[in-house]
């Protein structure tokens, strides 16, 4: 996996962070991971409770689905950029702030700008609101690719929300299929 070290260093900016609330009950940053040539960045709302103990994105049940649904079209977690609007976990995983997502936003920009995914794919409304469009539902508008600031973005479910309506499972199964047809017409 290619990492640059202007991307290490960044993650170790994100990691002593004191910029918002957030920072202070917090065990660990999650920066985020992947390699710097990935194709696809995966933006999702903020870390739980795994993440905090970890410090790594999408490692509790969410990211095990997101592993599976990754396998589902023939890449790995390792092939791609996994992070999130805030680096540091809410409390009682509530939805994160605008001043907290606002102290995060220049950390996720400069993700965005080092590692110059093909595509982005928001998990969820708070992803897809932060960076797509405040308007914008995930229900209405998931698996469609959108574009916006020179960016093409892919706004998906976000893994938890199939763990909690079971329906939902097959619906992120056809954004993944969506998605690897994008990517082959690259």
């Amino acid at each position: 996996m290619k990492v640059h070290r202007s991307l290490l260093q960044l993650n170790s900016e994100i990691a002593t962070c004191m910029g918002c609330r957030l920072s202070r009950k917090r065990r660990n940053a999650v920066p985020g991971e992947g390699p710097t040539d990935a194709e696809i960045m995966f933006v999702g709302e903020a870390p739980g409770e795994s993440e905090d103990l970890q410090g790594r994105p999408f490692v509790g049940a969410a990211g095990r689905l997101l592993n599976e649904l990754l396998a589902s079209i023939n890449l790995r977690r390792e092939e791609v950029v996994i992070t999130n609007v805030v680096k540091c976990r809410p409390p009682g995983n509530r939805p994160p702030r605008a001043d907290e997502m606002e102290a995060c936003s220049k950390f996720l920009s400069r993700q965005m700008a080092m590692v110059n995914p093909k595509f982005v794919c928001t998990l969820g409304d708070f992803a897809l609101r932060r960076l797509v469009g405040k308007e914008l539902s995930i229900a209405k508008v998931h698996g469609e690719k959108r574009s916006r600031h020179g960016r093409i973005f892919v706004p998906m479910y976000h893994p938890a929300a199939a763990l909690y309506m079971f329906r939902l499972r097959e619906t992120m199964m056809k954004d993944f299929r969506r998605l690897a047809e994008l990517l082959r017409q690259q």
